[in-house]
């Protein structure tokens, strides 16, 4: 079976691009019952950053759209245009040449034409945020242009959706925000990897991972620390993550933290080694698609604490059982928590005990195998 993914690039220690690489892996390794390929935009040149296999080829059609991140906005609607007219025409061709059995998008930019290439494979569309905060779109915006456009933006996406032969996302809360549609269904984000050991839970060693953007609450996380440290002697809480960290070192310099109970780290390739390190994952965010981050630290065993945001938290953790879930956005209440939970050694360990096991439901094995059906429910003559 012939499994083609389009997504802009795979250079970048982001969520999507580690989620993608697992699933392609995975079917990689099926011995040979799958071809995949992965098309790309962007990062022409560029390594991935996470380990993909040989058996994956990448086929990187050079669009450039980055490019755009650096024009005003006037300038940015006729390089788009040009860019996009040249997006449609090269995927295009090369679908038409590989004739996949499946493509799959992952809700970029090829979500405006997708369905019109006549490469005779059946098109599944993946989304890795919720609906509400889908491309930063909300109904509770003051702007009623912005309200309008949202509104215009979203009836012209659901029409695409509409004609996609399934559209995946990750929660079941997700699946019932989107009642226009009648070809959804639900699979979780893999876990990319099964650690062969746990964390100790003996280091005083607080993690978080993620982004440095508004959507992850670093700056929540920084102004719940400078509550907690008080009463953490010790302990050190340490980010990692892609983006700009100079308005959080900022943040903490304003909150007076002590340089000695935190760091703000850069991405790393071997976060695994990080969260050994650790005794405690936190996860601020203001909303998540699913929260891929916060299983991987419970797979290695460590006790989590996580804002109850929409979507994913409170569909992975079992409160109180495999880990804490706190009122979105409450500051006061997180502090409280991690001080809770990182001064009490009984009920850390039970949570991390908890946390692994669970963790294992989101194995790429079992999300594999989920997604094998899928495929094979769709085209079957492939099989």
């Amino acid at each position: 079976m012939k499994i083609v993914y389009c997504t802009p690039s795979l250079y970048i220690a982001g969520g999507i691009e580690r989620v993608l690489t697992s699933k392609a892996n995975y079917l990689a390794s099926q011995g040979d019952k799958y071809d995949v390929t992965i098309i790309l935009t962007d990062g022409y040149g560029k390594e991935p950053f996470y380990h993909l296999s040989d058996k994956v080829r990448l086929v990187n059609l050079n669009i450039g759209f980055e490019e755009l991140w650096e024009l005003s906005f006037f300038r940015k609607i006729p390089v788009y245009l040009k860019k996009q007219r040249l997006f449609k025409r090269r995927l295009t061709e090369e679908l038409m040449r590989l004739k996949p059995d499946i493509t799959v998008s992952t809700l970029r930019r090829e979500i405006n034409f997708i369905t019109d290439i006549p490469d005779g494979s059946k098109k599944i569309g993946e989304i890795h945020i919720n609906r509400q905060n889908y491309r930063n779109f909300s109904d509770g915006s003051t702007s009623p242009v912005k309200r309008l456009f949202a509104k215009w933006w979203m009836w012209r996406l659901t029409k695409k959706l509409k004609r996609l032969d399934k559209f995946v996302v990750l929660t079941e809360e997700d699946m019932h925000s989107w009642q226009e549609l009648d070809n959804v269904c639900v699979i979780p984000n893999p876990l990319p990897f099964v650690p062969a050991e746990k964390s100790a839970l003996t280091e005083k060693r607080v993690i978080a991972v993620g982004r440095y953007s508004h959507e992850k609450g670093i700056d929540l996380l920084l102004r719940a620390w400078s509550i907690a440290s008080k009463e953490l002697p010790g302990w050190r809480l340490c980010t990692y993550g892609t983006g700009n960290r100079e308005p959080y070192l900022q943040l903490a310099r304003e909150l007076h933290l002590d340089e000695s109970q935190y760091e703000l780290c850069s991405a790393v390739e071997n976060i695994g080694q990080e969260y050994l390190n650790s005794s405690l994952f936190v996860l601020s965010s203001r909303f998540e698609g699913f929260g891929m981050a916060l299983v991987e630290a419970m797979s290695y065993g460590l006790a989590a604490v996580a804002f109850n945001c929409p979507t994913g938290p409170k569909h992975i953790i079992s409160n109180g059982k495999d880990g804490i879930l706190v009122e979105n956005g409450n500051i006061q209440e997180l502090a409280n928590t991690l001080v809770r939970v990182a001064g009490n050694s009984g009920l850390m360990t039970s949570l991390g005990h908890e946390a692994a096991q669970t963790a294992q439901r989101f194995a790429i094995g079992e999300i594999g195998r989920r997604w094998e059906e899928l495929f094979h429910q769709l085209a079957p003559h492939s099989v």
